[in-house]
């Protein structure tokens, strides 16, 4: 476990090279302490997974690869994805998904996609759970849906606790548990 802080201060000004160097730093400590595999518990900060798999030699379980997994294990060919902008917007995420899973991913449009960012950092990242922002996640969900969507990615750590399997019109992927019951298969050589 690390300190967010000075993460959250680096995303806050651009800062990835800085990030990536950080991580890289971080991983290679646990890989001396005998870590015989990572996991970046967070969606966002894959961005950062080549980084990481630069400075160590152990593998990194990716949590999109562990969500493709399920989604693929679920009959699905086309899911919506939820999460951060940077989860949402850019290649590191949905292109996993895409180019190394075959899925279809569809991300809200706008101004679906603000509200969803802005509520994780304004609202959820604080424990602040209110349901408004819940009725504005289901009628994200319900576009992604009309879109094509046949599932959807609950691409940040913090988004279950506003959306249950129950508030969905289609089946949900949280990412949280899905990773953490891959990083538990590999600690027991699954």
């Amino acid at each position: 476990s690390i300190d967010f802080e000075p993460v959250e201060d680096m995303q806050g000004r651009g800062d990835w090279a800085g990030m990536g160097k950080l991580m890289g730093e971080w991983a290679r400590r646990l890989e001396s302490a005998g870590a015989e595999g990572l996991v970046i518990c967070t969606n966002t900060m894959h961005r950062l997974a080549g980084s990481v798999t630069e400075a160590v030699s152990i593998p990194l379980i990716h949590i999109a690869d562990a969500t493709a997994a399920a989604v693929k294990k679920a009959g699905m060919g086309a899911v919506g994805l939820l999460g951060t902008r940077y989860t949402m917007e850019l290649d590191f995420y949905r292109g996993r998904l895409e180019k190394e899973h075959g899925l279809k991913v569809l991300i809200p449009e706008e101004p679906g996609r603000t509200a969803v960012h802005d509520i994780i950092y304004r609202e959820l990242a604080f424990g602040d759970v209110r349901e408004e922002s819940r009725r504005v996640y289901v009628e994200v969900i319900g576009d992604l849906k009309r879109r094509g969507a046949q599932g959807v990615v609950l691409g940040c750590t913090e988004i279950p606790l506003l959306v249950k399997a129950a508030d969905s019109p289609i089946p949900v992927f949280d990412t949280t548990a899905l990773h953490a019951a891959a990083a538990v298969d590999f600690a027991l050589g699954g």
